[in-house]
């Protein structure tokens, strides 16, 4: 009963959209959180009203969503990055990076310099195949440009993506692997030293049906540009199964109430990612749904915050 009713209030969501005010908020004490809920967290709550403003809005492109906002800590550096990409079905009616704001508010309080980035998506020009891939990586290659100014450490970046962002943020692990003749491929990407995979997809293959589903839009094959049988390059270039081993540490989080992103498919990635001789950790949260792993203000934070730590500091978190 709980996972059909967290299934009809996500579906619910996805017909609306949520305005929230921008603010300053305090943000959460990094190792308190409340216990499990009764009834599971929607989009909607995700996006705390008012959120925590960032210290600087950069832009990395030309386009107006080429942007990102960079929240440092206070004291001297050089600061460890994550960055933060958000999710939203890939599409920009759905969401944007005011959905990880408070995520990356609670980083910066614990230390952490935050890079949360915007990208074009499905709905706007440029967005979809190569675009949306293109944006993020450049948005990571841009803390080369503004790490000196800002005292950012090069050499302990960690890229955090939920939903659709952690199926992005596992391909710039990835991307390092991608053909010479590929749309995506760049020179000298920046590679980070680890990757956390917010119950994104893993393998673009796998599940359209449920995921579109889910998403109330054909999402998957919109964003590359056609089905596997018809475009099958770019599901291979696309999806991180496809490029093992990364060479990049990775943690997939998901909830035991997952839904768009099934346990089983994670597990198959897991050994997968394992016999190609990376280093890969599933973190599986009781209790928690799609959305609580992406929260702060959840009974998840102490278990995200921990794996995120573990891979700044070169190691995989507990399982």
């Amino acid at each position: 009963m709980t996972r059909y009713r967290h299934r009809v209030r996500t579906l619910a969501w996805l017909l609306t959209v949520v305005s929230v005010g921008v603010g300053c908020t305090r943000a959460p004490t990094p190792d308190t959180a409340p216990a499990a809920p009764a009834v599971l967290m929607t989009p909607g709550e995700l996006v705390p009203t008012p959120y925590p403003a960032p210290d600087h809005r950069l832009a990395y492109g030309p386009d107006s969503s080429q942007v990102g906002e960079l929240r440092v800590p206070r004291g001297r550096g050089p600061h460890p990055v994550v960055v933060l990409v958000h999710g939203g079905c890939f599409k920009a009616a759905y969401a944007t990076l005011r959905d990880l704001a408070a995520l990356g508010a609670a980083l910066t309080a614990d230390g952490i310099a935050t890079w949360n980035v915007e990208y074009r998506r499905l709905g706007q020009p440029g967005g979809g195949w190569p675009g949306t891939y293109l944006d993020v990586g450049r948005a990571v290659d841009h803390l080369r440009t503004i790490a000196r100014q800002h005292d950012l450490d090069l050499g302990r970046v960690v890229v955090v993506g939920h939903s659709a962002g952690g199926h992005l943020a596992l391909w710039t692990g990835a991307r390092g692997r991608l053909p010479a003749d590929s749309p995506l491929r760049v020179a000298d990407p920046l590679l980070p030293r680890g990757v956390v995979d917010l119950a994104g997809p893993i393998d673009m293959t796998a599940n359209i049906d449920g995921y579109q589903t889910l998403c109330r839009d054909s999402v998957i094959t919109s964003l590359l540009g056609g089905t596997p049988a018809t475009v099958p390059d770019r599901y291979a270039q696309a999806s991180a199964i496809r490029m093992l081993p990364l060479g990049v540490p990775q943690v997939i989080v998901v909830g035991s109430h997952e839904e768009f992103v099934p346990l089983p498919l994670v597990r198959t990635y897991e050994t997968a990612a394992r016999r190609a001789g990376d280093s890969v950790r599933v973190v599986l949260i009781e209790g928690a749904g799609h959305f609580e792993i992406a929260s702060p203000r959840a009974f998840t934070w102490p278990r995200v915050r921990s794996a995120i730590r573990a891979l700044l500091e070169g190691r995989l978190p507990p399982g």
